[in-house]
């Protein structure tokens, strides 16, 4: 019997123009996934029919080609479009050589060679930033370049389309004054983002699940983005919490996200988060049990 679900046709487009839906998961960590959650995965992304599947890095554990292969068989079963990058356990750790000369060259053969992907229509527009490097074993990195390629995608489409971008590496974590988790030039990349209105930010590698405000470490005057953090989804390698995922139900000027945990051999709804756009940005309006 097949690990995994035969995969169902991509589900129709919204005819509700004002709602669209993004499956949010990170940290698959093939090489140390419990094959138990694969299949549940599926099933509960497949029934959610998402217009997006965002995938924000860390597809293997040691960036090894059969890791990258059971990652690839594992995504042709989510539904399409998937916007996909790398993360920093995508990048070969104990091969020097590779590190250095071709540092995703399994990533771009088995995944994408695409390493900017980018999703859009009348209501979202979603772009994937890579922030793995080469120079460091764990800590991720934005540039400029990244930030203004970015926003200018990003502004080509209709104003009042929310803006999305997904990295790896988190611009944010629960203790304010640390900065070592975070991505590497945030704050540089988040002045950039403030000044063309990015309104979401999808992130993992921390394996939490976590919702923030930007304007809590970012004082940016009249801004405030979300940050909207994935636990792993897949991994055995887990940090004090369950396998999860996060869907995103966006409008124009609201987001509900359920964030989904394994439980009793499913993933099924276990707290939903609603946000409200106001004139200087996202804030909460409530948290449901």
């Amino acid at each position: 019997m097949s690990l995994y679900p035969p995969p169902q046709a991509p589900a129709p487009a919204s005819q509700d123009l004002a709602l669209r839906t993004i499956a949010h998961i990170s940290d698959l960590h093939f090489g140390k996934v419990d094959c138990a959650t694969l299949p549940a995965l599926t099933a509960a992304i497949t029934a959610a029919k998402p217009d997006v599947v965002a995938v924000s890095g860390d597809l293997t554990q040691r960036a090894k080609s059969r890791e990258f292969s059971a990652a690839r068989k594992f995504l042709d079963t989510l539904p399409k479009p998937q916007i996909i990058v790398p993360g920093n356990h995508d990048v070969p750790l104990y091969n020097i050589l590779k590190r250095w000369r071709s540092p995703l060259k399994n990533y771009r053969h088995y995944i994408s060679d695409d390493l900017e992907p980018f999703f859009a229509d009348q209501e979202i527009a979603i772009l994937g930033i890579n922030t793995a490097r080469s120079l460091t074993f764990k800590d991720g990195r934005i540039n400029a370049v990244q930030v203004a390629n970015a926003c200018r995608r990003l502004t080509e489409h209709p104003e009042s389309a929310i803006r999305i971008v997904v990295t790896h590496h988190p611009f944010d974590s629960v203790d304010q004054a640390r900065t070592r988790d975070i991505v590497g030039r945030g704050s540089m990349a988040m002045a950039g983002f403030a000044g063309c209105g990015i309104d979401v930010i999808l992130a993992g590698h921390l394996h939490t699940s976590r919702i923030s405000n930007s304007a809590a470490r970012y004082h940016l005057p009249g801004y405030s983005a979300l940050f909207i953090q994935a636990g792993t989804a897949t991994s055995i390698r887990q940090r004090g919490e369950t396998n999860a995922w996060n869907l995103l139900r966006v409008e124009r000027d609201a987001i509900a996200v359920d964030c989904f945990t394994w439980q009793a051999g499913e993933f099924s709804v276990a707290k939903t988060d609603r946000f409200v756009k106001k004139s200087d940005g996202w804030t909460i309006r409530t948290t449901e049990p």
